[in-house]
C-alpha cells in the first residue's frame, strides 16, 4: 500500500511540474497570450492606417481637390494669383 501511495505522489508531482514548467505549461501560455495581444494591437494600428490610405486613394480618384491639397502640402505649390503666408509658432521662454 505504501508503494502505491508513493507512486501516486510521484505522479502528482510530475503532473504539477509539467503544468507549471513543462512544454505547453502556464509559462508558455502566458508568453503566447502576451504575444497575441501585441500582434492584435499591431493589427489594429495597421487596419486604421489602411483605412486612412483607402480614404486618400478614393479622394484622389474622385476629384481635383485631393490632388490640389497634396500638391499644396507636400510640394509647396501655390496658384498663380495667390499670396503665400507662412505662420511660424511663437517661441515661449520659461522664466523661473
Amino acid at each position: 500500500m505504501r508503494l502505491f501511495q508513493f507512486t501516486l505522489l510521484c505522479l502528482a508531482l510530475f503532473v504539477q511540474y509539467r503544468l507549471w514548467f513543462g512544454h505547453n505549461g502556464l509559462q508558455d501560455y502566458s508568453r503566447l497570450k502576451n504575444a497575441v495581444i501585441s500582434h492584435q494591437d499591431t493589427n489594429a494600428k495597421l487596419i486604421k492606417r489602411n483605412k486612412v490610405l483607402k480614404a486618400d486613394i478614393e479622394d484622389l480618384k474622385l476629384g481635383q481637390e485631393g490632388v490640389e491639397e497634396r500638391a499644396r502640402n507636400e510640394l509647396g505649390m501655390i496658384k498663380p494669383a495667390e499670396t503665400f503666408i507662412r505662420v511660424l509658432p511663437s517661441q515661449q521662454y520659461n522664466e523661473k
